[in-house]
C-alpha cells in the first residue's frame, strides 16, 4: 500500500502543474485564518468578523468545513490531470507491463484520493483548533470537541468528490474535458431537480430525490452554517422568520456518499478492465 502511494506522490511531485496546484490549495486553506483579521473601523461603525462568533467552538468546525470545501476544485484538477498524464505519457501501459495489475493501478489512485482527503482534513482540523483557541469565547473541553462530525463529513465529502473526479479522469482521458463534464453534471443535476419538481412530482419529493444525486449528496453532508450564527438568528426573529434548521450530519447522508464512492471506484476499475490499453 505504501509502495503504491509512494509511486503516485513521486509522479505528482515531478509534475510542475500538479505541484503548483497542490501548494496553492493548502495556501488557500491557510488563508481561512486571515478571515479573523478582517476589521473595519469607520467612525462609529466598528466591524470585526471574529466578533460575530464564527470562531467560537463548536461552530468553527462547521464553518471551516463548509468554507474549505469550496477549494476542493484545485485538487480535483490535480486528480483528473493525474489520470490524463497516465494516458498521454503512456505510463499506465508501462505500469501494467512492469507487473502492476489494473486493480492495483486503480487502488493506487484511490489511495491518493484518501491521502489528499486525510491531509486536507487534518489541515482544517489544526487551523480550526488554532483559530478557536485564539478567538472562541468557549474553551471547555466538552464544547471544543463537540460537533467534530463536521470534520468527518468534510473528509467523506472530499473522498466522494475526488472519487468521482478519478472516475471521470479514466472515462474521459483528458483533464479539460473531465472538468467540463464535472461542471456539466452539476448543471444536469439542477436541471433534473427542476424538471422533477415542475413536471413529475411535488417540490418536496423532488428535494428528497435530489438528495440521492452524487454531487448533491456530497454537498448535503455539510450544510450552510451561516443561519446558525446568533446574529442571523436574532435578525430572523425580528423579521418573524424561523431560521432553525437541521444542520446535523445524518447516518443516511453518510451512507449515500459511501455508496456513490464505491460505485465510482468500481466503475473506474470496470472501465479500465474492459479497455484495451
Amino acid at each position: 500500500m505504501l509502495r503504491l502511494l509512494h509511486i503516485e506522490f513521486i509522479k505528482l511531485w515531478n509534475n510542475r502543474a500538479s505541484k503548483v496546484l497542490i501548494i496553492s490549495y493548502f495556501i488557500l486553506l491557510t488563508l481561512i485564518s486571515l478571515v479573523a483579521a478582517i476589521k473595519f473601523d469607520i467612525g462609529p461603525i466598528k466591524f470585526h468578523l471574529a466578533e460575530l462568533g464564527i470562531f467560537n467552538f463548536p461552530y468553527i468546525w462547521h464553518f471551516n468545513a463548509y468554507i474549505a470545501a469550496f477549494f476542493k476544485l484545485f485538487l480535483a484538477v490535480v486528480i483528473v490531470s493525474m489520470m490524463a498524464n497516465e494516458y498521454s505519457n503512456k505510463t499506465i501501459k508501462q505500469n501494467l507491463i512492469d507487473g502492476l495489475s489494473k486493480w492495483e493501478f486503480v487502488y493506487s489512485k484511490f489511495l491518493t484520493v484518501l491521502a489528499f482527503s486525510a491531509i486536507s482534513t487534518l489541515f482544517i482540523f489544526v487551523v480550526s483548533l488554532s483559530l478557536g483557541l485564539a478567538y472562541s469565547d468557549y474553551n471547555e473541553l466538552g464544547i471544543i470537541f463537540s460537533d467534530l462530525e463536521f470534520i468527518l463529513a468534510f473528509f467523506l465529502k472530499l473522498v466522494g468528490f475526488f472519487s468521482f473526479c478519478l472516475f471521470l479522469g479514466i472515462l474521459v482521458k483528458r483533464s479539460a474535458f473531465a472538468i467540463g463534464f464535472l461542471i456539466l453534471w452539476a448543471i444536469v443535476e439542477q436541471l433534473l431537480f427542476g424538471f422533477l419538481g415542475w413536471k413529475v412530482t411535488s417540490w418536496e419529493n423532488a428535494k428528497v430525490i435530489k438528495s440521492f444525486f452524487p454531487l448533491q449528496s456530497m454537498q448535503r453532508l455539510v450544510d450552510e452554517p451561516f443561519t446558525r450564527l446568533s446574529a442571523v438568528q436574532n435578525l430572523g426573529q425580528q423579521l418573524g422568520e424561523d431560521l432553525k434548521f437541521d444542520y446535523a450530519v445524518h447516518w443516511y447522508e453518510v451512507l449515500i456518499v459511501l455508496i456513490w464512492t464505491a460505485i465510482f471506484i468500481y466503475s473506474a476499475y470496470a472501465l479500465l478492465k474492459k479497455r484495451d490499453l
